[in-house]
């Protein structure tokens, strides 16, 4: 004759127990998403998490270094007399973000905004060699880098790449 260690209740309950306890350690394991970063043209939009992000802290130089020379996984067709619309999440732009085109800020401003709009026309062209009258002439681009910057103090907190690529 054999005698039953655990009541059927206390083996379901035991049972449930250690699922739930697998399920936690489990989610421990995971790391938190970075924000997203959004580009949209016309009904395109592409989506990317960071490519380097510290919560909030500072990257650091190296670290920074390293980011912004790192390739675009996501790319948008666009074409110059398109509008990109950049949106960022809400946690960034509390911090302030701005726009880097091939590793070179578009301008000074930082945006506190989830919403910024760009001429595809800004992202696609770069100033080249001056013309005999010493004014620049613009070159197009077949691609351009689109980098978004989350700032963070002076320094910044996360990168953000998308490759703009001209539209045929």
């Amino acid at each position: 004759m054999t005698v039953a260690l655990f009541s059927g209740k206390a083996r379901r309950t035991t049972a449930a127990l250690a699922v739930a306890s697998a399920g936690l350690l489990v989610l421990s394991a995971c790391e938190k998403p970075t924000p997203l970063a959004t580009v949209t043209v016309g009904s395109d939009s592409v989506h990317a998490e960071a490519t380097c992000y510290e919560d909030g802290k500072g990257l650091g130089e190296k670290a920074f270094t390293s980011c912004m020379t790192k390739k675009a996984t996501e790319t948008i067709d666009a074409s110059t007399g398109d509008t990109l619309r950049i949106g960022v999440d809400p946690e960034v732009a509390e911090d302030g973000w701005v726009l880097f085109v091939n590793g070179r800020p578009i301008d000074a401003e930082t945006s506190k905004k989830t919403y910024r709009t760009v001429k595809a026309e800004d992202i696609l062209t770069q100033e080249g060699q001056p013309n005999q009258m010493g004014q620049a002439q613009k070159v197009a681009l077949k691609e351009a880098q689109l980098t978004i910057g989350q700032i963070s103090g002076k320094e910044l907190a996360g990168i953000w790449h998308f490759k703009v690529k001209r539209a045929s």
